[in-house]
C-alpha cells in the first residue's frame, strides 16, 4: 500500500486559529469544569445529536430530541426517531472509540446507522455523491472498489502524522467525506469521528457541541467542502473547522462561567450549611432560614444536585421521606 499525504498547506490563519483555540482551552483548566456540571454535559449532547441529524433532514425539534434521550414518545417520523437514538448511542462510545481503528468506524457506523441502511457497519458497495441542503451535487465520491484502500491510507497517514489535532482531524474529516466511505450517514459519521479524534486528545471535547456551530453555518460548510475539492487540498475546509471549533469552545466556556456563576450566588449558601453527615431537606431549610419547600428545592437542592455538588442517600427514591442529602 502506498503512503499517501492528503494535501493542505499549513498556513498562518491555521496557526493563529489554533493558537487562539488552545488559550480558550486552557482556560477551561480542565475537563473536571465540565465533569462537575452533569447538566451541562446533557445538553451539549443533545446540541450535537440534535445539530448533526438536522444537517441531515432531521425532522426532530430539539425538545423533541429531548423527550426521546428521556425515554418519551414523540410524534414524528419513525425513522427520524430512530436515527437520534442510533445517534445518541453513538456518542455514548466515545470514551470507547480508538479513533485509529478502521474497525472501530464500521462498529459505530452499524451503531449510528442500525435500522436506516442495509449496509451498516461496512463501506460501502454503490456509487455515491454529496449534496448540499438544496439537494445539489457538490462531489460525486470516488468508485467503491476504491473506497477500502484509501480509508486504508487515510487511517494510516492518521497514524504517522504529528501535526497538531485541530489540524489533523479537521484535514480527515474534510478526506473523509470526499471518500464517503459508506452507503450513508458519512456526514455524521465525519462529524463524530472528528470529536472522537479530539476527545482523545482532550477528553473535554467529547462534551464540546461543535456540531451545532457547523448547523448553524451549513452553507459555509457545503461551501468550504466544494472549494478543497476544487482546489486540490483542504485549506477551506480546515480553516472553517478551526474558526468553528473556536466558536464551540468561546460558547461552552462562557456557558461553564455562566452555570459556576449562577451555582456561586444559589448554591453556595446550602454548601456551607452542610454538615459531615446526611442531612433532610427539613434540617437544610432550618439552617438556611427558609419557609418554602417549593422555593428551596428550586433555588437550591436541584441546582446544586445537577451540577454534581450534592448527592442522595437513596438516589432511585428522590421524593422519599427518607432522603437525605450529602456534600460530594
Amino acid at each position: 500500500m502506498d503512503k499517501y499525504i492528503p494535501p493542505y498547506d499549513l498556513t498562518d490563519e491555521m496557526l493563529d486559529l489554533t493558537a487562539q483555540i488552545m488559550e480558550k482551552i486552557g482556560r477551561l483548566d480542565s475537563v473536571n469544569d465540565l465533569e462537575r456540571l452533569p447538566r451541562l454535559r446533557k445538553v451539549s449532547r443533545i446540541k450535537s445529536v440534535h445539530s448533526s441529524l438536522a444537517i441531515e433532514n432531521n425532522t426532530l425539534t430539539m425538545q423533541q430530541v429531548t423527550q426521546v434521550l428521556n425515554g418519551k414518545r414523540v410524534l414524528a417520523p419513525e425513522e427520524d426517531v430512530c436515527a437520534v437514538k442510533n445517534a445518541f448511542d453513538a456518542y455514548k462510545e466515545i470514551d470507547n472509540i480508538d479513533p485509529y481503528s478502521v474497525e472501530d468506524l464500521l462498529r459505530i457506523h452499524k451503531i449510528m446507522m442500525n435500522g436506516l441502511v442495509r449496509e451498516c457497519g461496512k463501506l460501502r458497495s454503490t456509487q455515491v455523491g454529496v449534496y448540499n441542503q438544496n439537494g445539489e451535487v457538490i462531489h460525486v465520491a470516488p468508485p467503491h472498489d476504491m473506497v477500502s484502500p484509501l480509508v486504508d491510507q487515510l487511517f494510516a497517514w492518521l497514524k504517522e502524522s504529528k501535526v497538531n489535532m485541530l489540524i489533523k482531524s479537521s484535514v480527515f474529516h474534510y478526506e473523509f467525506e470526499f471518500i464517503h466511505p459508506f452507503c450513508d450517514g458519512n456526514g455524521r459519521m465525519g462529524r463524530l469521528w472528528q470529536t472522537a479524534l479530539l476527545a482523545s486528545w482532550k477528553p473535554i471535547f467529547a462534551w464540546i457541541p461543535i456540531e451545532s456551530i457547523i448547523k448553524d453555518h451549513q452553507e459555509e460548510y457545503y461551501k468550504a467542502i466544494k472549494i478543497s475539492t476544487s482546489q486540490g487540498k483542504s485549506n477551506a475546509f480546515i480553516v472553517f473547522m478551526l474558526n468553528t471549533i473556536l466558536n464551540a469552545v468561546s460558547d461552552i466556556l462562557h456557558e461553564t462561567h455562566e452555570h459556576q456563576n449562577h451555582i456561586s450566588t444559589q448554591v453556595s449558601a446550602l454548601l456551607g450549611v452542610l454538615q459531615s453527615y446526611p442531612m433532610t431537606a427539613k434540617e437544610l431549610m432550618d439552617k438556611l432560614g427558609l419557609k418554602s419547600r417549593d422555593g428551596f428545592r428550586k433555588h437550591y437542592l436541584a441546582p446544586a444536585i445537577e451540577a454534581g455538588l450534592i448527592g442522595m442517600t437513596e438516589p432511585d427514591k428522590p421524593t422519599s421521606r427518607n432522603q437525605r442529602y450529602f456534600k460530594i
